[in-house]
C-alpha cells in the first residue's frame, strides 16, 4: 500500500507540473539577469548597511522582481536580480535607495535649459513700386507669431479694410527664427549632494519615455520615510480605479496634517505635496482636505503597476543610509545555460556510474536503487517547480551542486539497508524475516545519518548568504526526500521482489547480490 501510494502521489505531482507548464525558477547564474553593486554615500556603520539590505530585499520582493539575492560584500551591497525581463525598470527600482521625503510644492518649473523657438516674418517691397490707401482709412491686424497669448485667454483681431489703388507692391517674405529660454528654465537643478532634508530644493520628476521632465521647487521636508507605517495599492471596484492608501505613524500623521493645513488653501501647485526619493519626485498629489483623521488615500490615473510601485516605495522607502549605484553587470542567459548544461551532464555521469556499480554489486537490488533515484528526481522536480511558482524559490548552480551531492546520501541509505539485510541472512534467517528485522535496524542508522546532514544543512542555511544558502536548502530538501523514499518506497519494493524465484536466481537474484547462498524465502 505504501509503495502504490508513493507512486501515485509522485506521478500525480509530476503530471500536474508538466501539464500546467510550471518549471523551476532559475537563478541569476543559470538564466541571466542583472547584478547591481550599491555603495554608501559617505561613512556608514555596519548596522545601517544590514538594515538597508533588509529594506532593499523587502522592496524588491514587493515590486514583483524574481527571487533576488541581496547580500553585503565588505562595505557594499550586491543585488542580484535573476530572470528580469525589463532590466532598465528593475535597475531603476533598485537604484531608488535614498531617504523618502515629503516636501511642500512651491512652484513647477520647466526642464532645465529648455528653450522655445519663435519665427519672425519681415516684408520688403520691390524698389519703384508703391502701395497706397485712401486717405483717412487704416488697416489694423492682430499680432502674429511673435506675440505669446497667455493660457486661458483668446486674442481677437480687429480689422478694417482699406481701399487700395491699382498699383500694388510685390512683397518678398523673409522668415527668421529666434530662440529664448522658457521662463524658469534658467533656475538650476539642485545637485544630489545638496539635496538635504532641511533645505529648499529644485528637483526633477521621474522621467518617462525620454521626455524631459518638469521640475519642482520645494520647501524643506515636512516628514520622512520613517513617519510611514505602511502603504498598499487598492482597487476601487465601483470606479475601477487604482489608488494608494498611506498609513502614517502617530507623529507622522500629525506632521502630515500640519502640512495639509498650510498647503490646502493655496492655489495650485502650492496645494500639493511632493513625494521625493533619490532626488526625484515620484508623485505630487494635491490636498483635497486640510486635515486627515486616519489613512491617507492617494488617487489619480494610476495603472495597477504604477499603484503597486508607488505603494512599495512608500512602504519601504526609508533607508538609514543613502546609496549610489557603483556598477551594474548584465549576466548573459547563454552563459547560464552553459553552466546549467554542464551541471546536468556532471550529475548524469555521476548517476550513471553509481547505477552501473550498484547493479554489478547488488544485481537486481541495484535496480531498486535506480528506480528510487528516479522517483526522488521526479519528486524534487515537482517540488522545486511548485516552490518557485509559489514563493519564488530559485535554482542556482550551487543548488544544482547540492542536488548532485545528495545522490551520494540517497545511495548510502540503500547500501546501509542491503548490508544489514546481508548480515541477517548470514545468520541463517529466512529472507522474509530478514527483511523486516534488517529494515528496522538499518532505519535507525539511516535516520541518524540523514539527521546529521539536515542539521549541517540547516546551520549552513542559517549562517550563510547568497548561493551557499541555495546549496544548503536543496541539500536539506533532498535529504528529507531520502527519508521519505527509504521508508515508503525502498523497503516495500524490496519486500515485493523477495520471492523464491528472484531470491535464488543465479546471476541476478537477491541472494547473489547479497553474496549469500542457500537462503529461503
Amino acid at each position: 500500500m505504501f509503495l502504490v501510494g508513493t507512486l501515485v502521489v509522485v506521478a500525480s505531482a509530476l503530471t500536474a507540473t508538466i501539464v500546467s507548464g510550471t518549471t523551476p525558477v532559475l537563478g541569476l547564474d543559470l538564466q541571466g539577469g542583472i547584478s547591481v553593486v550599491l555603495a554608501p554615500v559617505g561613512d556608514a556603520s555596519s548596522d545601517s548597511l544590514d538594515v538597508s539590505v533588509d529594506i532593499i530585499r523587502s522592496r524588491v520582493d514587493a515590486l514583483g522582481v524574481a527571487e533576488p539575492e541581496i547580500s553585503r560584500q565588505g562595505g557594499n551591497i550586491v543585488v542580484d536580480l535573476p530572470g528580469v525581463k525589463d532590466r532598465d525598470k528593475a535597475r531603476r527600482l533598485v537604484g531608488q535607495t535614498a531617504e523618502l521625503r515629503f516636501r511642500p510644492v512651491l512652484e513647477i518649473l520647466p526642464p532645465e535649459g529648455a528653450t522655445v523657438t519663435t519665427p519672425e516674418e519681415t516684408t520688403t517691397t520691390v524698389p519703384g513700386d508703391t502701395a497706397t490707401t485712401v486717405p483717412g482709412d487704416t488697416a489694423t491686424t492682430a499680432p502674429g507669431d511673435t506675440t505669446t497669448v497667455p493660457t486661458g485667454t483668446t486674442a481677437v483681431p480687429t480689422e478694417t479694410t482699406a481701399a487700395p489703388t491699382e498699383t500694388t507692391a510685390a512683397p518678398t517674405d523673409t522668415t527668421t527664427t529666434t530662440s529664448a529660454l522658457v521662463p524658469g528654465a534658467e533656475v538650476p537643478t539642485t545637485p544630489r549632494e545638496e539635496d538635504l532634508a532641511d533645505a529648499e530644493v529644485v528637483l526633477p520628476a521621474r522621467p518617462e519615455d525620454d521626455v524631459p521632465a518638469l521640475r519642482y521647487r520645494m520647501g524643506p521636508a515636512a516628514l520622512l520615510g520613517g513617519d510611514v507605517d505602511t502603504a498598499r495599492a487598492e482597487l476601487n471596484p465601483v470606479r475601477n480605479e487604482w489608488s494608494v492608501t498611506l498609513v502614517l505613524t502617530g507623529d507622522g500623521l500629525e506632521k502630515f496634517n500640519e502640512l495639509a493645513a498650510a498647503s490646502y488653501p493655496q492655489p495650485p501647485p502650492q496645494n500639493a505635496v511632493a513625494i521625493v526619493l533619490d532626488s526625484q519626485v515620484i508623485s505630487a498629489p494635491a490636498f483635497q482636505t486640510p486635515s486627515f483623521d486616519g489613512d491617507v488615500a492617494i488617487t489619480g490615473d494610476f495603472s495597477e503597476t504604477e499603484a503597486r510601485d508607488l505603494a512599495s516605495i512608500l512602504k519601504f522607502g526609508a533607508l538609514p543610509v543613502a546609496l549610489e549605484e557603483l556598477t551594474t553587470q548584465n549576466v548573459s542567459p547563454t552563459l547560464g545555460k552553459d553552466q546549467l548544461r554542464a551541471g546536468i551532464v556532471a550529475g548524469l555521469i555521476g548517476l550513471g556510474l553509481v547505477t552501473v556499480y550498484m547493479i554489478l554489486y547488488y544485481r537486481v537490488l541495484g535496480l531498486v536503487v535506480l528506480l528510487g533515484l528516479g522517483v526522488a528526481a521526479a519528486a524534487l522536480y515537482s517540488l522545486t517547480a511548485y516552490l518557485g511558482e509559489s514563493i519564488g524559490l530559485t535554482l542556482t548552480l550551487a543548488g544544482v551542486t547540492g542536488l548532485v551531492v545528495s545522490v551520494g546520501i540517497a545511495v548510502d541509505s540503500y547500501i546501509v539497508y542491503f548490508e544489514r539485510l546481508k548480515d541477517e541472512l548470514r545468520t541463517g534467517k529466512t529472507v522474509r524475516s530478514s527483511l523486516e528485522r534488517g529494515f528496522r535496524r538499518s532505519w535507525r542508522t539511516i535516520l541518524a545519518a540523514d539527521l546529521v546532514s539536515l542539521i549541517g544543512a540547516g546551520i549552513l542555511y542559517w549562517l550563510a548568504v547568497g548561493s551557499v544558502r541555495g546549496f544548503a536548502f536543496f541539500l536539506g530538501l533532498s535529504t528529507l526526500l531520502d527519508l521519505f523514499i527509504s521508508y515508503f518506497f525502498m523497503h516495500p519494493l524490496v519486500s515485493i521482489i523477495a520471492r523464491p524465484s528472484v531470491v535464488r536466481a543465479r546471476w541476478i537474484g537477491v541472494a547473489a547480490g547479497l553474496d549469500v547462498k542457500g537462503v529461503e524465502r
